[in-house]
């Protein structure tokens, strides 16, 4: 069965008196999995992706990161999993500090996240259970294990039907399901999702937020880029929004 992180479950409230302090207590009482500090990246033809960025995420957040194209949108996402390096500041994901980090340092901390992407990246010629149990051959995982894990995780994302079928006999919204059963088969405490519905209809795109919100409902931190609004507004879940770079 696929384990994910348990959601704590909250204190029972002793009195009906409203104390305008829980919601601070409650935050301190959780632990912080990302934190971005004064972060700047600046690339090597002078371009700024992202100007003094401070950021903290706590372990069970779901938080939509919004802004139009070239806002700073996926460069935040990109810093968070390594795939690039801040110029300045501090960036901690999960216990990590990714200033510097490389080889199995990186490695190991990139097995505790699960990354979703716009345009799936799905190996073509392998089968919808191959491409999600890919992950975990290449982490070393027994077949046993693996045979453990997926099914659980076609289940999650409703395509148990789809098992045995090719990238290329799905939908899209068929294809980007099987993108996120890849990214959360091993159980990561931290999706990332870079516009998981961009390439989608309405309905398609929906059906993608509400497993995710089902993921994080069983305690997994959630972190979608977006420009999306009216998606933003029926999911209801608190925004970052990135202009030029900043945190506005």
């Amino acid at each position: 069965m696929l384990k994910l992180p348990t959601k704590p479950n909250p204190t029972s409230l002793k009195s009906s008196t409203v104390d305008t302090s829980d919601e601070n207590t409650t935050k301190s009482q959780k632990s912080v999995i990302v934190k971005l500090e004064n972060v700047r990246k600046t690339y090597a033809n002078g371009a700024v992706g992202l100007r003094d960025v401070n950021i903290e995420v706590y372990k069970g957040d779901f938080k939509f990161i919004t802004g139009h194209s070239g806002s700073g949108k996926s460069t935040l996402l990109k810093l968070l999993y390594g795939a690039e390096q801040a110029t300045d500041g501090d960036v901690i994901v999960n216990g990590f500090n990714l200033n510097g980090l490389k080889g199995n340092n990186l490695a190991m901390l990139r097995r505790k996240i699960g990354i979703v992407f716009q345009d799936y990246k799905l190996v073509p010629r392998r089968t919808v259970s191959e491409n999600i149990a890919f992950v975990l051959m290449a982490q070393g995982y027994t077949y046993k294990e693996i045979q453990r894990r997926v099914q659980p995780a076609l289940k999650m994302v409703g395509l148990m039907h789809k098992a045995d079928c090719f990238p290329e006999e799905l939908s899209g919204g068929e294809q980007q399901r099987t993108s996120i059963a890849r990214a959360i088969v091993n159980t990561p405490p931290l999706v990332l999702a870079d516009e998981p519905t961009g390439n989608l209809d309405p309905d398609n795109a929906w059906q993608v937020i509400k497993i995710l919100k089902k993921l994080n409902s069983f305690g997994v931190t959630v972190l979608l880029t977006t420009h999306d609004e009216q998606l933003v507004r029926a999911a209801n879940h608190p925004v970052l929004h990135l202009q030029n770079g900043y945190i506005v």
